[in-house]
């Protein structure tokens, strides 16, 4: 069980055990928009349900099986888990408790077993898990989820998702309900069960520091054995005592005694490495009481002197927008495989990152991400108000966000706020300034090691980097505009592409000096032959060859100013009435693919 070699399948790829049930696919549905099926006494588990829904994806969308995209603030759904699903979860005497695993229901869940309450969570884009025991475990139970999200609710946590009925401008169809995987596993009692796994590397140091969480205080003496290889190779093995649900433990990496082996094992995107980890739980008898694996890269993420560092050394961000979206399935995927197709795709396309845009994407992507090599800007899809409620929510919501995937390797920036979404008035209100202050200071207390952006776009804080969004049309007015340092921090002491400061305040722009720079949007031509949509974007082209001049207009020129240490075009795909993709909304290429790499790469264009 070699966690770096899985297939993608599996919903935790860091944190996983041997068996697993998959509770996707038919489930029974119902929309209950008058709210009468608790009073109802559906949550019981007796009522059946008329329609018939595929998990996880939302009722919006068409793989469903449902595809209705008016408004419906509460639905249901039940589905009745088997033995066979049981079996397969893994229960037995090592494994004697059942744990109910959702990757992300939009956006508050409540969750019933046999008309037991098992519990509910709120917010959208993150996981929660619920044991199961008792008659639970005797072979078959019904299992109900109620789940709430109301469409006019704007200090929920909803990225790109409309609060219109119908699609406007940038936003599209809601996601309502289950949207990310729902399995079952079977565990040892939460005293005895690892729960959280998190790898910091300790770079140029030889030592990787691990943040175990187990689901309750050991009731008994237990010890962490790890393992950590390399093909095969052992690395490191630790054996330690746990007395305490959380353990911060450091691991030393004793690579070649000459420094040979230290280059050999760093992760980048030209050589993702992934190192192995096995890590049991063993009581004083030596019985394994559990068994996970897990992986983990090294790798260190810094800036200095303008420049993005990668492993200590300068490195250009050559990234793309991605929104995560399907027409079929929007904003889950349609697949597991389309996850690792995505991440390949835009790898091909020439670029070595991604900017995960207003959504805290499916961990299966991220596994992709660290196997095939591209480095990840992390972000929250944001609310659209600000209010106590939606400080409270995002602060929740992103607290979990950063936790669930602080492990990854192949995240190197977390983007907490963009283009003042929910904090118009960011500039202005020092209420809205501190918040997003307190964003960015949060995120650096709960991983310090990796950068942070304060407002991706304009009206900056503190921050790790400016960024900047600047749709001109024209390559020449961006070349201008990025020629050097001296016209960039003219930008900051001035109005910014977009009408909007740059800097939130005059003590930002001190600070925000020497910093490095980024255009982290750009680009958005429009060029959709044939769509059926009323398309939108920030320039069009008419024609394919034309589409080839504009984009290397564009890319060309912020790709080659000595003043950005990167850039990040919009945008991947089409999505809906947004036809300003590289490639449609089907992930098919408007340009052949050597075309746009040698593009976005700069290798053999003159």
């Amino acid at each position: 069980m070699r966690a770096s070699e899985q297939d993608g399948t599996y919903p935790r790829p860091q944190l996983m055990r041997r068996s697993w049930a998959d509770l996707g696919g038919e489930w029974e549905f119902a929309f209950d928009d008058d709210d009468a099926g608790v009073a109802s006494g559906w949550h019981l588990g007796t009522t059946r349900f008329a329609d018939r829904i595929v998990v996880p994806f939302p009722a919006e969308s068409p793989a469903s099986g449902i595809g209705d995209t008016s408004f419906h603030r509460v639905v249901w759904y039940r589905r009745v888990v088997g033995p066979d699903d049981v079996r397969a979860a893994g229960l037995g005497a090592a494994a004697p408790v059942l744990v109910l695993h959702f990757g992300a229901v939009d956006y508050r869940a409540s969750v019933w077993a046999n008309g037991r309450f098992l519990g509910e969570h709120e917010g959208g884009q993150t996981p929660f898990s619920f044991e199961l025991d008792g008659d639970l475990l005797d072979g078959a139970f019904t299992l109900v989820v109620r789940a709430e999200d109301d469409p006019a609710d704007v200090s929920q946590p909803r990225g790109k998702q409309d609060w219109l009925e119908e699609p406007h401008v940038i936003w599209y169809h809601r996601t309502t309900g289950i949207w990310q995987p729902v399995w079952l596993e079977a565990a040892p009692p939460s005293p005895e069960r690892v729960t959280r796994v998190n790898w910091t590397p300790d770079l140029p140091g030889a030592a990787v520091t691990l943040q175990l969480r187990l689901g309750a205080r050991p009731t008994r003496p237990l010890w962490l054995e790890i393992e950590i290889d390399h093909d095969g190779t052992e690395l490191a093995s630790l054996r330690t005592r746990l007395s305490e649900p959380e353990h911060r433990i450091v691991v030393s990496l004793p690579l070649q005694s000459n420094g040979q082996g230290y280059e050999r094992l760093l992760w980048s995107p030209e050589h993702p490495t992934l190192l192995d980890a096995r890590l049991r739980l063993v009581d004083d008898e030596g019985t394994v009481v559990d068994d996970v694996a897990s992986y983990l890269g090294l790798r260190s993420v810094g800036h200095h002197g303008g420049r993005f560092l990668l492993n200590d050394r300068p490195y250009l961000l050559r990234s793309v927008l991605e929104q995560g979206y399907w027409p079929e399935s929007h904003l889950a995927a349609p697949s597991a495989e389309a996850l690792r197709r995505e991440a390949q795709l835009i790898k091909d396309l020439g670029f070595n990152a991604v900017r995960l845009h207003e959504k805290a994407e499916d961990p299966r992507l991220l596994f992709w991400t660290d196997r095939l090599g591209l480095l990840v800007w992390g972000e929250i899809g944001s609310a659209f108000e600000f209010s106590p409620r939606a400080i409270e929510r995002t602060v929740r919501e992103w607290t979990e966000i950063v936790a669930r995937d602080a492990a990854h390797p192949s995240i190197v920036t977390w983007v907490p706020v963009n283009e003042s979404w929910g904090v118009q008035h960011v500039s202005h209100d020092p209420a809205q300034r501190h918040f997003v202050q307190a964003l960015f200071h949060l995120t650096k207390a709960l991983d310090p090691s990796r950068l942070v952006v304060s407002n991706d776009g304009w009206e900056h804080g503190e921050s790790d980097l400016l960024t900047i969004h600047d749709y001109a049309s024209s390559g020449a007015a961006l070349r201008d505009t990025y020629a050097d340092a001296a016209a960039i921090g003219g930008l900051l002491d001035g109005v910014g592409p977009a009408g909007r400061r740059l800097a939130a305040g005059s003590s930002d722009a001190s600070a925000l000096r020497g910093k490095p720079v980024m255009v982290t949007e750009f680009g958005g031509i429009t060029y959709a032959p044939g769509s059926d949509l009323e398309t939108w974007g920030y320039s069009v082209a008419t024609s394919a060859e034309a589409f080839e001049r504009h984009l290397d207009e564009l890319v060309s020129a912020v790709r080659d100013s000595p003043a950005l240490a990167g850039f990040c075009y919009t945008q991947l795909t089409d999505t809906r009435q947004e036809a300003n993709g590289l490639v449609d909304e089907h992930r098919v290429p408007k340009l052949p693919v050597e075309t746009i790499r040698a593009i976005v790469t700069g290798d053999g264009r003159e």
